[in-house]
């Protein structure tokens, strides 16, 4: 296998986002969740790297991967605030699944078919009465949007970043989403074939991904800790992988086509969420201008940049990675003509950016005579390197492979 087709795999940087996590562990070792923290890497790693590949179906592993991040929450009983997150996490969840689940029954009982193509096939042909699919669908679809994180549900995003370790938090987030976006895409398979179902659907996706958007546009602002800002980040790039999915539904070849664009997100996605949660750890918490940076970003400056690198691709800083996701759904928008998307992205973008700006502020702060306090364990250091590191190769490939 050459080095470029092994560039172009996205499991690899699910796998190195697994390596930081059991650095972060590492670190801390003298925790009393360690064991469960490296038991749910150990299958949250293989499980998102699977998904990222396209080789599982996400019906099967979304109560795994859900129930195992429950679980390794309510393991640590340190702080109540994993087990408050893990509560909100289990209702959320499990009514999104129980109510997809009643969807797609419904589906197949009005259809008398259980796979999605051959679903549209039958109601193309007009012998299913509209109420039924009408409210069957949208429903089936749901579990998808609420793993994404998008609006109103993403509250659980910004949740479990705050009480999740840092070790946990990005893996499990990425493991959710993929689960989400890869839901949302067996379920959707072959829609065309049903044109006014398609329609119904893009306009169902249309409308999520713009609450999304604004959502995180209008909250992430007003986040006074830089995990919620993480988490409100990541529940922007749900909003748009939805509003890529709707660009796409109704329009030759369909859904098919955006196999490798959500390849590239997912390999993204999971680096990207690793060094910025790990960063917002490490970074001061609404400080005011003037003061002296974090410990951080004074006593290792390099590595601090590393790991801003990682927040800037996720925010779609100009120049990184990330913003390939950005304009590129932007460039699809204006092809389709959906101006109210596209406002609704370019107000996500301004969000993100000063969200991502203030961060750089903060952490370095002011130049003062104060010492800067004892040094970041090097676990800690090299995490934050491996994820920026590895974005920054997924970026050179991209331009290798153009």
């Amino acid at each position: 296998m050459s080095l470029a087709t092994l560039l172009a795999q996205p499991a690899w940087p699910v796998l190195l986002a697994l390596v930081a996590g059991l650095l972060l562990v590492a670190a801390d070792v003298r925790s009393r969740a360690w064991v469960t923290m490296v038991a749910g890497l150990l299958v949250l790693g293989p499980c998102a790297a699977v998904l990222a590949r396209g080789g599982a179906p996400a019906a099967a592993l979304a109560p795994l991967v859900g129930g195992l991040v429950v679980a390794a929450l309510a393991r640590d009983d340190r702080d109540p605030l994993p087990g408050e997150c893990a509560l909100k996490l289990l209702w959320l969840l499990g009514g999104a699944l129980a109510l997809s689940a009643v969807g797609s029954a419904l589906l197949t009982l009005g259809t008398g078919v259980t796979a999605p193509p051959e679903q549209w096939n039958v109601l193309q042909l007009g012998l299913v009465q509209r109420t039924l699919w009408s409210v069957a669908l949208p429903l089936a679809l749901l579990a998808g949007v609420v793993l994404l994180g998008g609006a109103p549900f993403h509250f659980w995003v910004a949740d479990l970043f705050q009480g999740a370790s840092a070790a946990l938090a990005p893996l499990a987030v990425a493991a959710l989403q993929l689960t989400g976006a890869v839901w949302l895409t067996e379920r959707l398979a072959g829609i065309e074939t049903f044109g006014e179902g398609a329609r119904l659907t893009a306009a169902v996706l249309r409308t999520v991904a713009a609450a999304a958007l604004l959502a995180g546009a209008g909250t992430i602002l007003a986040q006074r800790r830089p995990e919620r800002r993480v988490g409100t980040l990541t529940s922007i790039q749900g909003g748009i992988v939805l509003a890529m999915l709707a660009s796409q539904l109704g329009r030759p070849p369909g859904i098919a086509s955006l196999t490798g664009w959500l390849a590239a997100w997912a390999a993204h996605q999971s680096l990207a969420l690793s060094g910025a949660a790990l960063l917002a750890r490490l970074a001061p918490v609404d400080r005011v201008p003037g003061e002296p940076g974090a410990h951080l970003f004074r006593r290792h400056p390099l590595t601090a940049l590393a790991g801003l690198y990682s927040l800037f691709s996720l925010a779609g800083v100009p120049g990184t990675p990330g913003a390939t996701f950005w304009l590129g759904l932007a460039r699809v928008l204006v092809e389709r003509g959906s101006r109210g998307l596209l406002v609704a992205l370019a107000l996500a973008w301004l969000a993100a950016f000063a969200a991502a700006m203030r961060e750089l502020r903060e952490g370095f702060g002011a130049p003062t005579a104060v010492p800067p306090e004892r040094p970041v364990h090097w676990p800690v250091r090299l995490a934050l390197w491996l994820s920026g590191g590895g974005i920054a190769v997924l970026g050179a490939a991209r331009l290798i492979l153009r």
